[in-house]
């Protein structure tokens, strides 16, 4: 095996430090792999060489056929409450963490694939993915960080030559991500599970030395992950995005966003609205994803108890105490966010502007994003492009009259209002060209996105919205 140039260096730290959450194993050969999509910014950032990268021994390491000298692929190991029901046993079915790479910021990056063959965590699975949920997670992704908002980065997509089955026979890929780590609260929960506590210690010392090391202590720790996912999910609700597998083994103790099986945007505001095929009960539905993230962390804070104190009473008093500040935090981040979308300055009390306005939306079924684009005209005094989305004439023209009496700034509104989110049937249309092997769309999709607040000639199908015969039934998938 030739060795990968020097600028390639993995760290098996994380295999090092846990063991008892990392199983040693090998990526399934991809039979001929074919480099899809690079993300050259993200490999300048972590010291990768771009040209190393597109040549036969770089793709060979984005399946993970070629592995550095340091590395230890491993697949990790992880409980998890999936859709409310607890699994003591989940892990990397089939992902493998190739090891830790210092990035330009000079902290450690976890380089990990999706799709790279089963692993003994793969219950029942083929261990696979396909390059449509691939380049979902690949578009989404890098439209989020585009965004602002926290996520994983996706570094490149790699066709593997073999075919996947499910409803029809798909082309198979490898994802190659990049995180702060892959640390969920799933992976407390197992180590919980095991009742070795010194497990539990030294997994809470690693996480607030990756993530958090202000933290000081286990309950530092918890109060960190709550403000952190308190912030990420208020930011998530402001750009109207719909992450639909909001499963404990999803969510992370950096408060990065990760694993984009199902998600979606909104387009006809409805907090009620879900895209995913398999959540029946709308448990994951846009409006419950504040919800969801608050009963996530008391699942944290459950497994955490035995590091929050000796006394079993003292220690549930202090989670509870923590876990009280996520409300306030998420109101915070989201008055915040909405003032700002609304042009309005920080100290503005536009608590009623803003509940008036949803109700608005929702009974007018208003596109979340373009609405909020235009309200940028309405500003400066031209209210058509933003009135003509409502039916309720008088109840807008009431609404905007009130919001223009407090002066808002249509400048700063361009700024945080995007005019550009991938919109669910523009990710579809790319996604069925690239499995038929023309990836022109994903790549000016990906242009567009990447770029969300410029306005730019000739793009105007990208800031519409979905055709109603299309938005009425959209449904997502995970990809397994």
């Amino acid at each position: 095996m030739s060795i990968a140039p020097a600028t390639v260096t993995l760290s098996d730290h994380f295999a090092r430090t846990l063991p008892e959450l990392a199983l040693p194993w090998e990526a399934e050969p991809a039979p001929a792999p074919r480099l899809l999509l690079l993300n050259e910014r993200v490999a300048a950032e972590l010291g990768l060489d771009v040209d190393w990268l597109r040549s036969p021994e770089g793709v060979r390491l984005l399946v993970g056929e070629h592995v550095p000298e340091g590395g230890t692929p491993v697949a990790q190991a992880y409980a998890g409450h999936q859709f409310g029901h607890y699994s003591p046993r989940l892990g990397d079915g089939r992902a493998l963490l190739l090891g830790e790479v210092v990035h330009a910021d000079g902290r450690p990056r976890d380089l990990h694939l999706k799709g790279s063959g089963r692993t003994p965590f793969a219950r029942g699975g083929d261990g696979l993915a396909a390059v449509g949920p691939m380049l979902r997670e690949y578009v989404v992704s890098e439209a989020m960080h585009a965004l602002g908002i926290p996520t994983t980065r996706s570094l490149a997509v790699v066709a593997t030559g073999r075919p996947v089955r499910r409803e029809t026979v798909l082309p198979g890929a490898v994802l190659a991500r990049v995180a702060a780590s892959h640390l969920r609260v799933g992976s407390f929960q197992y180590a919980r599970a095991t009742g070795d506590v010194e497990l539990l210690r030294r997994l809470a010392d690693h996480a607030i030395a990756r993530h958090h090391p202000d933290a000081g202590d286990a309950l530092g720790l918890f109060r960190a992950v709550v403000a952190a996912q308190a912030s990420l999910v208020a930011r998530w609700m402001l750009v109207g995005f719909v992450h639909g597998v909001m499963n404990t083994d999803n969510m992370t103790i950096s408060g990065e966003t990760i694993d984009y099986g199902p998600c979606a945007f909104l387009e006809a505001f409805d907090p009620a609205t879900v895209f995913s095929s398999i959540d029946d009960a709308g448990r994951y539905a846009y409006g419950n994803q504040p919800r969801v993230a608050e009963w996530n962390l008391a699942r944290l804070a459950e497994a955490l108890l035995p590091l929050f104190a000796d006394d079993q009473e003292q220690a549930v008093a202090l989670a509870v105490d923590a876990l009280g500040a996520f409300r306030g935090r998420y109101d915070e981040v989201w008055s915040a966010g909405m003032r700002a979308k609304l042009g309005l300055p920080a100290d503005a009390d536009a608590s009623a502007l803003v509940d008036d306005l949803l109700t608005l939306l929702r009974d007018n079924r208003v596109d979340h994003t373009s609405f909020h684009r235009r309200l940028g005209a309405a500003a400066g005094g031209d209210t058509g492009p933003a009135r003509e989305l409502f039916l309720d004439l008088a109840g807008i023209d009431a609404w905007l009259a009130r919001w223009r009496a407090l002066g808002p700034d249509g400048d700063a509104m361009s700024r945080v209002n995007p005019a550009y989110i991938p919109r669910n049937h523009l990710v579809e249309e790319a996604l069925a060209a690239a499995t038929e092997g023309d990836l022109a769309p994903v790549e000016r999709l990906l242009d567009v996105v990447t770029a969300p607040y410029a306005e730019r000639p000739g793009l105007d199908r990208y800031a519409e919205p979905a055709p109603e015969h299309f938005a009425a039934g959209y449904r997502t998938f995970c990809g397994t």
